[in-house]
């Protein structure tokens, strides 16, 4: 009832594989006209394989102008794998440089990435650069 009060209409749950600690898989969401994606990323160390699935699957729930549509992502503790998402799909989508992203989602949230994830996120920033840089 909450994710209806709240206009939630998409979920993204990087949790998908914490069925034992986190019971919200696709299931869970049936029958409430919610779009679901579900990562297994709460056991891999290699975020990054996620980075532009996840990016789309936001994007795509964003890109109408007018759009009402809300993502809810989420993790187990929501402090590190759900953030780190998010900042991929800001640098990909809205093109911010990793710091930038960084300094976005702290102004409204607590985040804590593992520093491996950060090392992901330097690793996007530079291809994204790179990549930008080509077209000029």
């Amino acid at each position: 009832m909450k994710m209806k009060e709240l206009g939630i209409t998409h979920i993204l749950n990087a949790a998908e594989d914490s069925s034992e600690t986190v019971n919200t898989g696709a299931r869970y969401y049936r029958g409430m006209n919610i779009t679901y994606c579900g990562l297994p990323t709460t056991h891999s160390s290699n975020i990054s394989q996620y980075f532009l699935s996840a990016a789309e699957f936001i994007h795509k729930a964003k890109k109408k102008v007018f759009s009402t549509d809300k993502v809810f992502i989420h993790c187990t503790e929501g402090v590190s794998y759900a953030p780190t998402l998010f900042l991929a799909y800001l640098m990909i989508h809205h093109y911010m440089t990793v710091e930038d992203a960084i300094d976005h989602l702290t102004e409204v949230r607590y985040i804590k990435p593992d520093i491996d994830f950060l090392k992901q996120l330097e690793i996007l920033n530079e291809e994204l650069v790179h990549k930008n840089n080509s077209w000029i």
